[in-house]
């Protein structure tokens, strides 16, 4: 059955919870009605036992429901039995899960020691060295069959001691065995997580929690909508445990998950959730509680299930056809819109905030790479000249009087019918408000559509059908009002209400207010077309957010690197803490930087080593060295 004949929520149009099957993680219950559990991952060696525990207290103090501790080998296997003694002698009962690559055998001795077990499809039965594998019907099964018989101890093993277990897929760490037959692909993660499912069910063990993790926000969200239809079909309905991998820190990180996480959240799926962040593991918490209190209110806006035969497809990306209005639309990327119209009256240096630098000594406009397209002038005028590139917004009654010729009229649908059809136009629709599409004649048009609801997606999910409904191909703007004043919480409620549309084709611009810095609502909307990919204004970091495995301090190492590479606009940069996170997990990173042992740096192109066993003193330099030795360095301008 092709993907667009699958269903992954139970309703378009209105938010309703995918409900899952409930897996008790010891004195945690996940799935079902259960709220959205949050979880993280220790930072410390596992063999550092007081380490490990003050650690997890502080983070399990922070709100922490479970935590997460590497087990690279058994002595740090058998060392997590210490731990939660210890843990449990401070009055901590706290679930543990070990986090398992490449030992079974270090799984098997946790499994008797912690309340869950997460496991990689990738490296668990399988090693990668990223060759081309060529199977045919006997011999893939002959592969099955093998895996089954490594893995089916453990399933007893758990199934026995009544411990939880996730199979988490991701997509940097598919084996060569499922990349030479399915690819680089969302359908490759699900069919590499249901490989594992099947050997569970086959011993009747049901204790599972599934997860399809990626950097890439796109894949991520994609595999787990495709593992949600898949499941559906075959009668499952495992609990999912949702995050980005390597989403990164600050800004960055936290848009990159509300994103991914958000646009999951927003279809009602997902029951436990983890925020990476490349920061302390106990400041993840707080981010997630944030981004899971979004969806605790179950309000339901019954709108009516729109059948139109215009489909779309939620599986595989492809972005809606409109026509090219000045700058929007058509095959630009989507446009950034800056709001002035709160000012009393506008000047240059209001424009800073939106990527605007002007030099009265030269008089002169400086632009960075983070200059918005659209600047909204509500009831305002200017008095002096902008740069030619950015185009002028200003309310219609307003605009009416003079009729300036360098600037366009925001309207109404009425408004707009009473203009020249070579007149350009921004036409405001207030989803809220009754509207009819069928008046709307104008091909020199740009939709600019928001709404109060709780349920946005839904809404705007809603309009866009209607537009293929009457064969409309204007491009859309899709505005956000936020009466927030915490930065963290605009910036997670916008990725989560603007990314899922994105991801899905539909928008050609983005604008936010809230009562927050200029130049923090501007970056944010950045952000998040950086983060689903719709347009890169900057570089991108691949950073994981340490374990026990790491071999440097990766915060420090980021910051470091960023602060070299911050202006190389397009770069993705990888930056991995050992090998188990390192060229698989980097994916599609352009330039890699992964810790191979105390003091040592692997330095990768895309995914192949150039440089072995760099000095961590010098890895940072032989970075730069690399990137100007592949013709992608530029140097940085001056104020950049």
């Amino acid at each position: 059955m092709p993907a667009t004949d699958l269903t992954f929520c139970n309703n378009l149009f209105n938010r309703e919870r995918f409900e899952t099957r409930e897996v008790r993680v010891g004195s945690v219950i996940i799935g079902g009605q259960q709220p959205i559990r949050v979880q993280s991952m220790t930072t410390t060696d596992t063999m550092d036992t007081i380490g490990s525990v003050e650690q997890s207290i502080r983070m399990i103090d922070a709100g922490c429901e479970l935590v997460r501790l590497t087990a690279p080998s058994k002595k740090e296997a058998e060392n997590l039995g210490v731990i939660k003694q210890e843990l449990v002698r401070r009055g901590y009962n706290t679930p543990l899960v070990a986090d398992i690559h490449f030992t079974p055998n270090a799984a098997e001795i946790a499994a008797k020691l912690v309340e869950k077990v997460r496991v990689n499809p990738g490296n668990y039965a399988d090693k990668k060295k990223f060759e081309e594998l060529t199977y045919d019907d006997e011999s893939y099964a002959a592969e099955l069959r093998r895996i089954e018989e490594k893995f089916t101890p453990l399933v007893l093993l758990c199934k026995a001691e009544g411990t939880a277990m996730r199979i988490g897929t991701n997509h940097g760490s598919l084996s060569d065995r499922i990349l030479s037959r399915f690819g680089d692909t969302p359908e490759g993660m699900v069919a590499s997580a249901m490989e594992f499912i099947h050997i569970c069910r086959k011993n009747d063990y049901h204790d599972l929690v599934i997860s399809m993790k990626a950097s890439n926000t796109i894949v991520m969200v994609q595999a787990y909508r495709l593992l949600v239809a898949t499941m559906r079909e075959r009668g499952m309905n495992y609990p999912l445990h949702l995050g980005v991998t390597e989403a990164g820190d600050g800004e960055d990180g936290r848009i990159k998950s509300a994103v991914g996480i958000g646009a999951l959240l927003e279809d009602g799926i997902g029951d436990t959730i983890r925020v990476s962040l490349t920061e302390d593991p106990e400041f993840e918490i707080p981010v997630a509680q944030k981004l899971a209190a979004k969806f605790s209110n179950v309000e339901r806006n019954v709108y009516e299930n729109n059948s139109s035969t215009n489909k779309i497809d939620y599986f595989h990306y492809s972005r809606r056809t409109t026509q090219t209005v000045q700058i929007v639309g058509g095959k630009q990327h989507p446009v950034v819109v800056a709001d002035l119209s709160d000012k009393e009256r506008i000047s240059p240096s209001n424009l800073f905030g939106f990527g605007y630098h002007y030099s009265v000594q030269l008089d002169k406009w400086n632009l960075n790479d983070l200059a918005a397209d659209v600047l909204y002038l509500g009831k305002n005028s200017l008095d002096f000249e902008v740069p030619g590139t950015l185009r002028l917004l200003q309310d219609f009654d307003i605009w009416s009087v003079y009729r300036s010729k360098q600037i366009i009229p925001l309207c109404t649908i009425e408004e707009a019918a009473s203009l020249p059809d070579d007149q350009v136009v921004f036409i405001a629709i207030d989803l809220d408000q009754n509207y009819d599409l069928k008046t709307l004649r104008r091909s020199d048009a740009v939709l600019v559509i928001q709404t109060q609801q709780q349920q946005k997606t839904q809404l705007i999910r809603k309009f866009q059908y209607e537009l293929a409904e009457n064969n409309i191909d204007l491009p859309v703007i899709l505005r956000f009002n936020y009466n927030l004043q915490d930065v963290e919480t605009v910036q997670l409620y916008a990725g989560s209400d603007a990314g899922i549309h994105f991801i899905d084709g539909f928008g050609d611009g983005i604008w936010i207010t809230a009562p927050v810095p200029n130049a923090t609502i501007n970056s944010l909307a950045f952000g998040i077309l950086q983060a689903t990919r719709t347009r890169i204004s900057r570089t991108e970091y691949i950073s994981c957010p340490s374990c026990g495995r790491t071999l440097f301090d990766l915060q420090e190492t980021t910051a470091k690197i960023r602060a070299k590479t911050a202006h190389l606009k397009g770069i993705k940069i990888g930056i991995m803490g050992c090998i188990v996170n390192g060229p698989g997990e980097m994916a599609d990173a352009d330039y890699g930087y992964v810790g191979t042992g105390p003091g040592k740096i692997h330095l990768y192109k895309e995914k192949e080593i150039v440089r072995k066993n760099v000095s961590e003193d010098e890895a940072v330099d032989a970075l730069i060295e690399l990137i100007k030795e592949y013709g992608d360095w530029v140097e940085p301008q001056a104020g950049n």
